[in-house]
C-alpha cells in the first residue's frame, strides 16, 4: 500500500467514525494516536535492534530503571511494554480506555529532562479529550479500538518511514481543514502554497552548510517542514537544519511538535514555544537559546488583519525603525517581527492580504520605510479562493535585510490555478512558473515586472499589483472599415506574429492582399492548409524527435534505473530535462508540458516508493482486492479477487490474454443481439399481455410470469401464435442466461490466469508492463501538444474570419430586403377601416 492509498483509506474510515465529533476535534484524536504509535514503534525498533525478543520484551517496565534510563538517553522518553501501541493491538480484548489514560500519564512522567521542552504536554489535547469519544467508558473504549485498528497498518519499518507518515499527517490536516471551514483554515496553509514558499526560500539558502528556519505562527508546522525538505536537497545532511516554531494555540502548538518529531527531526534541532508572538517575542534571556533569535529564513502565514495591542510597542526593537501597525490590523506587526529575526543575508516569506500593498495611515508609513530601506524583494499575487475559510485574494511577500538591487519584482499569478471543488489550487506547473520568474527576475508580459524604486516613489509607495502588471484580457476592438466593407485588418493579424515567425509561408497561403491595410481569406479549409504546410510539418517533426529523445531518457532513468532514482529530486531533474529539450519551441508552453509530467509523476512516485522499499519483486506482487460491503447493516471489508501491487491486471490481460477477451467480446455481442430479439417480441405484444408479463417499467420479461403464461397457453390451446412468441422469448432468455454464466466463468478464469501470469513474470517482462503504465500514457499526451497548438491557431483564425465575414452593408441590404417583403405582405392583408389605416401608417414607417 503506497502512501496515497493509505491516506485515502484512513480518510474513508475516518469519515465513518466521526459523526458525533467535530472534524477539527477528531483530527486531534486520530493524529494523537498516530503520533503515539510512531513513538511506540521507535522504541520497539531500538529494543529489537539491541537483541530484545518476544520473551524478553514484556520485561521492559518502569521497574527496570537501567532500561528506562537507556531508552530515555536515546529517545528522550520511555514507554513500558504494557503501554506500547503494539501491545494494545495484541491484547485488544482486554483493552480499556483506562489503558490510554495510564499510558499517557506515565509518558509525561518518564520524559527525559533533556527532552522535556520537546515532549512535555504533547498529549494534553488527546488526554483531556478522551471523554468526548463516548458517553461511557465502554463507548469510549469502542471508539478508541476503532481508531487503533484504523491506523495500525501504517508502515514503520521502511526507509520511507518519515515520508509516509508525514504524507498521511499532512493529508489529514488538509482534508480536515477543507471540511471544517474557517476554524481549521486559521492555522492550515494549503500544501501547494507551502511548497511554493519553501522552494523560493530554499533556493536562496542553497549554498549554506547549515541553516536555521523559523515560523512565528507555526500552526501545523507544514511551512517549516516543507522548507526543511526543500533545503535538505542542497545540504549534506538534513540534521544540519534547526527548526524554530512559536504558536499561540495550545492544541496547534502540540501539533507543530508532533509533526516535527514524526518527520525524523532530532529533538536537539527542535525549538518550540507556546506563546503570543506579538506580545511575547523570544527574548535574549531564554535559557535554551541564550541570545536573540536570528535565523536564515522566516516563513509565516499569520491570521489576516487581526486586532492587536500596539500600546508601548514604539520602542520595541522589532518596530522602532519602521513604525507600529494600527490596532485594527496586525499584518505589518507580523511582517516586521519576521524581518527583525532574519540575519543580514537571510530571507523571509510571508502570506498577507492584498490590503497591505495600498492601505494608508500607519501602514502606508511602514510600507514607505520598508521600500526606502530596500527590504521588499518580491511580491507575488496569488489566485482568490486559495486558502480554506476565506475567499479574499492574498499575496506572498519576500523580504531581505540587505540586497544588491533596489527594484521590486511584482508577479501576478492570479490567473494560474485549477478549480478543485469550491477552492482554487496551484498546480505544479503554476508553482514552477512562479519560482522560475522569481529566480530569474524576468519581466514577462501580463505576468511579471521588475519595478524601479523611482517608479514606486512616483506612485506614492503604492504597491497595488495592477498598477505595475496588467494581467487583464485585452478589450475586444472592431475595425470600422472592415465592419463596413469586409476584409481582415492586418493590425489584428499582428497578434499571430509568433506563428508567422515559425511558419514563414503560412500567412501567404491563408490570405490575399486586399490593400495596404487589409487582407481577405483565400480558402475556408484551414485544416487542409495546415496539413500541407511544410513549415508545420518541420515543426511537428522536430518536436517528435525531442519527444522520442525524452522518452528514451525516461526509460533509462525510471525503468532501467528504478532502484537508484532519487525520489526527492527526480521530478525536478526530469522537469529541467524536459525544459531543455523544448527550449527551441517558442510556440510550446513548456509549463503545459511540465504539468503533464507532474500529473503522471504522482502515480510513478507512489509505485517507485513501493519498489525501492520492497525490491523489484514488488513488480510481480499481487494484493487482495478489498472492497467495503454491507453485512448485517455494517460496512465490512471483503475480498473480491486480486489486483496488481504495482502492475494493473488490465495491462497483463491486454498483453497476454487478448484472444480470451475477444471470445468474451463475441459472447457479449451475442447477448446484445439476443436482447434486441427479446425486446422486439415484448414490444409486439398487446398492452394487456405486456402488462402481465413485463416488469413495472415494461422493459424486461419477468421469467416466472412468462413461464406461468406459457403453461396456461399450452393448457388452453387457444392462441398458438402467442404461444409461439412466448416460447421463443423463453428460449432466448435461457440462452442469454447460459451465455452470461459462460462470460462470468471465462472472466474468473482469465482473472486467475492473470494472477498466475503476473506472479510468474520475469523482471524484464514486468518492466515492459510498467513502461506501459508509466511512460506510454505520459508520452501520448506530450506528443499531442503540437496538434493542440495548431487547433488553437485554427480556432482563433476562424473566429477572426467570422468577426468580419458579414459587413454592416450586408446587414443593411438584408434589412432593406426584409422591409420590401414585409411591405408586400401588408398589401395582401384585409381588415376594417381602422386596421387598414394602421397598416398604411406601418408601411410609411418602412418607407413604402
Amino acid at each position: 500500500m503506497n502512501k496515497q492509498q493509505l491516506a485515502a483509506k484512513i480518510w474513508e474510515s475516518a469519515n465513518q467514525m466521526r459523526s458525533k465529533i467535530e472534524a477539527s476535534e477528531y483530527k486531534d484524536y486520530i493524529l494523537g494516536f498516530i503520533f503515539y504509535k510512531y513513538l511506540s514503534e521507535q522504541e520497539l525498533k531500538l529494543l529489537i535492534n539491541d537483541g530484545w525478543d518476544e520473551e524478553t520484551l514484556p520485561l521492559v517496565t518502569e521497574e527496570d530503571q537501567e532500561t528506562v534510563r537507556y531508552i530515555q538517553d536515546r529517545l528522550g522518553y520511555f514507554i513500558s511494554y504494557p503501554n506500547l501501541f503494539s501491545t494494545w493491538i495484541e491484547h485488544e480484548k482486554e483493552f480499556d480506555v483506562s489503558n490510554v489514560r495510564e499510558a499517557l500519564s506515565a509518558f509525561s512522567r518518564l520524559i527525559s529532562n533533556t527532552h522535556r521542552d520537546v515532549f512535555d504536554g504533547i498529549f494534553e489535547t488527546l488526554e483531556t479529550g478522551l471523554s468526548k469519544l463516548g458517553d461511557s467508558a465502554q463507548s469510549q473504549t469502542k471508539a478508541i479500538i476503532n481508531l487503533l485498528q484504523l491506523i495500525k497498518d501504517i508502515p514503520m519499518d521502511s526507509k520511507q518511514d518519515y515520508d509516509v507518515l508525514g504524507f498521511v499527517y499532512e493529508y489529514l490536516i488538509g482534508m480536515f481543514a477543507a471540511n471544517a471551514g474557517k476554524k481549521a483554515g486559521e492555522f492550515y496553509t494549503p500544501h501547494e502554497v507551502s511548497v511554493l514558499m519553501s522552494d523560493l526560500v530554499a533556493n536562496h539558502l542553497k549554498d549554506r552548510k547549515e541553516i536555521k528556519i523559523y515560523d512565528p505562527t507555526s500552526g501545523s508546522g507544514s511551512l517549516l517542514l516543507n522548507i526543511g525538505e526543500s533545503a535538505s536537497r542542497y545540504l549534506e545532511s538534513k540534521d544540519r537544519i534547526q527548526y524554530y516554531a512559536q504558536e499561540l494555540k495550545r492544541n496547534t502548538y502540540n501539533l507543530t511538535r508532533m509533526n516535527l518529531i514524526m518527520r525524523g527531526i532530532k529533538p536537539s534541532n527542535i525549538f518550540t514555544r507556546n506563546a503570543d508572538t506579538l506580545e511575547d517575542d523570544w527574548p535574549p534571556n531564554e535559557t535554551k537559546l541564550g541570545m536573540p533569535l536570528y535565523v536564515d529564513a522566516v516563513v509565516s502565514n499569520p491570521p489576516y488583519s487581526q486586532k492587536w495591542d500596539p500600546e508601548g510597542k514604539r520602542n520595541d526593537p522589532r518596530y522602532r525603525r519602521y513604525g507600529v501597525a494600527p490596532k485594527t490590523k496586525a499584518d505589518y506587526a507580523f511582517l516586521l517581527h519576521d524581518l527583525y529575526h532574519i540575519k543580514p543575508d537571510g530571507i523571509m516569506a510571508i502570506v498577507l492580504p492584498h490590503g497591505v500593498l495600498f492601505r494608508g495611515g500607519e501602514e502606508g508609513e511602514i510600507r514607505k520605510n520598508l521600500i526606502e530601506n530596500n527590504n521588499i524583494d518580491t511580491i507575488i499575487g496569488l489566485p482568490a479562493n486559495i486558502f480554506y475559510g476565506t475567499s479574499i485574494p492574498t499575496i506572498i511577500m519576500l523580504l531581505r535585510q540587505k540586497r544588491e538591487n533596489n527594484d521590486v519584482l511584482i508577479v501576478d499569478s492570479s490567473k494560474y490555478f485549477e478549480k478543485s471543488g469550491k477552492s482554487n489550487v496551484l498546480r505544479a506547473s503554476d508553482i514552477k512558473r512562479i519560482r522560475d520568474v522569481v529566480v530569474s527576475r524576468k519581466t514577462i508580459d501580463k505576468f511579471s515586472r521588475t519595478v524601479s524604486l523611482e517608479e514606486i516613489r512616483a506612485n506614492d509607495y503604492n504597491l497595488n499589483i495592477p498598477r505595475y502588471v496588467d494581467s487583464s484580457e485585452p478589450t475586444e476592438t472592431w475595425d470600422l472599415y472592415a465592419s463596413m466593407y469586409g476584409g481582415i485588418p492586418k493590425s489584428e493579424l499582428s497578434r499571430f506574429d509568433v506563428y508567422w515567425k515559425n511558419f514563414p509561408n503560412l500567412k501567404k497561403k491563408l490570405f490575399n492582399e486586399k490593400n495596404d491595410s487589409y487582407v481577405s481569406v483565400k480558402g475556408n479549409d484551414l485544416k487542409q492548409i495546415f496539413e500541407e504546410d511544410s513549415d508545420i510539418h518541420s515543426f511537428k517533426k522536430a518536436f517528435y524527435k525531442e519527444s522520442n529523445s525524452f522518452e528514451s531518457d525516461l526509460k533509462q532513468r525510471l525503468i532501467e534505473g528504478m532502484m537508484e532514482v532519487d525520489l526527492n529530486r527526480e521530478e525536478d531533474d526530469l522537469g529541467n530535462l524536459l525544459f531543455h529539450k523544448l527550449k527551441e519551441f517558442s510556440l510550446i508552453d513548456r509549463y503545459e508540458a511540465y504539468q503533464i509530467l507532474d500529473n503522471h509523476w504522482k502515480v510513478i512516485l507512489g509505485d517507485l516508493e513501493n519498489i525501492q522499499n520492497e525490491s523489484e519483486r514488488a513488480l510481480t506482487k499481487v494484493d487482495p482486492n478489498l472492497v467495503m460491503k454491507k453485512k448485517n447493516g455494517k460496512d465490512v471489508e471483503t475480498q473480491e479477487g486480486w489486483k496488481g501491487h504495482i502492475i494493473p491486471f488490465e495491462l497483463v490481460e491486454r498483453r497476454y490474454f487478448t484472444e480470451e477477451f475477444k471470445k468474451i467480446e463475441q459472447l457479449e455481442q451475442h447477448i446484445y443481439q439476443i436482447d434486441n430479439e427479446i425486446q422486439e417480441i415484448l414490444e409486439n405484444l398487446d398492452e394487456e399481455e405486456k402488462e402481465n408479463l413485463a416488469n413495472e417499467e415494461g422493459t424486461q420479461f419477468v421469467t416466472s410470469n412468462l413461464t406461468n403464461r406459457i403453461k396456461e397457453l399450452k393448457k388452453d390451446k387457444d392462441d398458438d401464435e402467442l404461444l409461439k412468441k412466448l416460447n421463443e422469448a423463453n428460449k432466448l432468455l435461457k440462452e442469454q442466461k447460459a451465455i452470461q454464466k459462460e462470460i462470468k466463468t471465462s472472466k474468473e478464469n482469465i482473472h486467475a490466469m492473470t494472477k498466475d501470469k503476473l506472479e510468474s513474470l520475469s523482471i524484464e517482462e514486468a518492466k515492459a508492463l510498467v513502461y506501459e503504465k508509466w511512460i506510454s500514457p505520459l508520452m501520448d499526451q506530450l506528443i499531442q501538444i503540437p496538434q493542440n497548438v495548431m487547433e488553437k491557431l485554427k480556432k482563433q483564425l476562424e473566429q477572426l474570419e467570422d468577426k468580419y465575414s458579414e459587413t454592416l452593408n450586408d446587414l443593411d441590404d438584408q434589412i432593406h430586403q426584409t422591409e420590401q417583403e414585409l411591405a408586400k405582405m401588408i398589401d395582401d392583408l384585409t381588415g376594417n377601416e381602422y386596421d387598414m389605416k394602421g397598416l398604411e401608417a406601418f408601411k410609411s414607417l418602412l418607407g413604402y
